[in-house]
C-alpha cells in the first residue's frame, strides 16, 4: 500500500523540520510519498527543505493560498491513501502504520479519522480540555452531528484516492474552513470510521491563521455549513455551538492558557 502525505507550506521554518521529520521518520508496511507545496517562502524554508531533496517532492512557487496548495499537491498524489498535513503540525510514531492497517483490514473503508492534541511551540501539549471534548464528541460519527460543529481534527483524518476523486478537490475560495467542507462532502458519500489512538499534534502559535483568525474561521465555518444544510434547526444549533466556542477561545487568550 502507498501512502501520499501532502504538506502545504509558507514561511514555516521554525517548524517544518520537525515536520518532516515526523512524516519521514514514520516506520511500517507501506510506501510513502511525502509532496510538499512551497508557495515561495522568503525566510529559511527552502534551506530547510532541499536538505530533503532526496526525500520529498518539492515543489515552491507563488500560489492562490493554502487552499491552491492542497490541490496542487493532491493533483500530484500517487498513493491510494492521503494524508494531509500541514507544515507547523506532527504525526505520531506508528500513526501511518495504523492508518494503513485500518484500510487493509477493511476494504470498504473510504475514510478514518483519529484523535489529534494540541501542542504549542515547543512541542508541548496544551488545552487538554479542549481536546477531551473533541475526543467525546468523535466517538460516533453522524452527519448531522457534522452539520452542528466541526469536531473532526484535520491533520488526523485520512482518505482513499478515489473517493476524494469522486467527492472533488479543495474549494480554493476558502481560507480557513476548506477541511470542514471536505469532511463534509466526504461524509455525504462514505460513513467515516474512528481510530481510538492519537495520530497528530496540531501546533498552536502566534504566527498560526487559526490562533489568530478564529473568529474569522468560525464565521466561514458557518457559511460552509449552510451550503450543506438548509435546516434552520442545523444553522441555530451550529451559531450557538460557534458562540460558545469562540467565547472559550476568547478565555483562554485572555489568561494565556
Amino acid at each position: 500500500m502507498k501512502i501520499s502525505i501532502i504538506t502545504p507550506s509558507f514561511n514555516q521554518d521554525k517548524y517544518i523540520k520537525s515536520t518532516l521529520e515526523s512524516v519521514l521518520n514514520q516506520k511500517g508496511d507501506f510506501d510513502l510519498q511525502l509532496i510538499v507545496i512551497d508557495g515561495g517562502s522568503t525566510d529559511n524554508s527552502l534551506n530547510i527543505l532541499n536538505k530533503y531533496s532526496n526525500k520529498i517532492t518539492l515543489i515552491s512557487e507563488k500560489d492562490e493560498g493554502q487552499s491552491d496548495a492542497l490541490n496542487k499537491g493532491l493533483m500530484m498524489a500517487e498513493g491510494e491513501i492521503i494524508g494531509w498535513l500541514n507544515s507547523d503540525d506532527i504525526y505520531y510514531p506508528n500513526a501511518l502504520q495504523s492508518v494503513c492497517t485500518r484500510f487493509a483490514k477493511n476494504k470498504n473503508t473510504e475514510w478514518v479519522y483519529g484523535k489529534c492534541n494540541i501542542i504549542n511551540e515547543k512541542g508541548v501539549e496544551i488545552r487538554k480540555n479542549i481536546t477531551a471534548y473533541k475526543n467525546h464528541r468523535m466517538r460516533k460519527f453522524s452527519y448531522n452531528k457534522l452539520l452542528h460543529e466541526n469536531f473532526i481534527s484535520q491533520p488526523a483524518v485520512f482518505f482513499r484516492k478515489e473517493l476524494l476523486l469522486n467527492t472533488g478537490f479543495v474549494d480554493k475560495g476558502l481560507r480557513y474552513t476548506m477541511d470542514y467542507d471536505l469532511w463534509l462532502r466526504l461524509a455525504k458519500i462514505s460513513k467515516p470510521e474512528f481510530i481510538p489512538i492519537y495520530l497528530a499534534g496540531f501546533r498552536r502559535h502566534n504566527d498560526s491563521k487559526s490562533e489568530n483568525n478564529y473568529k474569522d474561521q468560525f464565521q466561514e465555518q458557518y457559511i460552509v455549513m449552510g451550503k450543506n444544510s438548509n435546516s434552520r434547526y442545523h444553522k441555530i444549533i451550529h451559531k450557538i455551538l460557534n458562540f460558545r466556542t469562540v467565547a472559550t477561545y476568547n478565555c483562554l487568550n485572555i489568561f494565556k492558557k
